[in-house]
């Protein structure tokens, strides 16, 4: 397995341009189809704003998420919404290409509907480690150590078998997310994490701390931390 590589970068700005020009060049060297799984919340928004003035192959994009509130997909909350806004509303790309969790009805049936499409597009019922789900995962990382869905304390965190699962408990809100075996197998997972109120747990999680849901990410492939000073303080 590759060290962790680890950038840091003076403001969220100079982060975004900086990664959007390298994920470009990841994309312009691979073969499609290139499946990105999207992180939601506030921090890759310049990312993906960034992102969509680059020169890039579309086409060879398949978009999927970590995980998504059970919210409408016009809701302010919406993972998917705010995606379209920053980026995917501003690129060449067909509806056949954007991946959503679905929002609507019964939680754990959402999570099952996901979880055959990823089967289906990935082409078989189990993921081998030699064949990664996705190219490349961005990942945001919580002040209190959660990733994607994965909160604190919660029984998902225990889930090895099924690919996504609900979180019906720790938020306002229901929601979906990628379990362990789904996330963890990427050729590339990108820990993309901004502010001061993130070093602790940037600390913690890169030390391997386990009492955090983020420390018990075992990626497969290349592991990069993406971080402005804030974030990076104390390391």
């Amino acid at each position: 397995m590759t060290p962790p590589r680890t950038d840091i970068f003076n403001t969220p700005q100079e982060l975004a341009v900086r990664s959007a020009d390298w994920i470009a060049r990841i994309i312009a060297a691979a073969e499609a189809p290139f499946r990105i799984a999207l992180a939601g919340g506030a921090t890759p928004r310049l990312l993906y704003s960034e992102l969509a003035r680059r020169t890039i192959d579309w086409t060879k994009l398949q978009f999927y998420w970590i995980d998504e509130r059970l919210v409408p997909p016009d809701h302010p909350d919406s993972n998917l919404r705010m995606a379209r806004e920053t980026l995917l509303a501003h690129i060449p790309i067909t509806p056949e290409q954007i991946h959503p969790m679905p929002t609507a009805g019964d939680a754990d049936a959402a999570a099952w509907a996901y979880e055959a499409e990823l089967k289906s597009d990935y082409g078989a019922a189990l993921l081998d480690p030699a064949r990664p789900l996705f190219d490349l995962t961005l990942i945001g990382l919580g002040s209190d150590g959660h990733i994607c869905s994965l909160l604190p304390g919660s029984p998902v965190l225990e889930e090895h078998t099924r690919w996504v699962a609900p979180v019906t408990k720790g938020r306002p809100e229901a929601r979906l997310t990628l379990t362990y075996p789904a996330v963890e197998s990427s050729r590339v997972t990108v820990f993309l994490v901004t502010g001061p109120d993130k070093a602790e747990a940037v600390k913690r999680v890169r030390h391997g701390d386990r009492t955090l849901p983020g420390g018990r990410l075992n990626p497969q492939g290349q592991t990069v931390w993406l971080l402005d000073h804030g974030a990076a303080r104390l390391l």
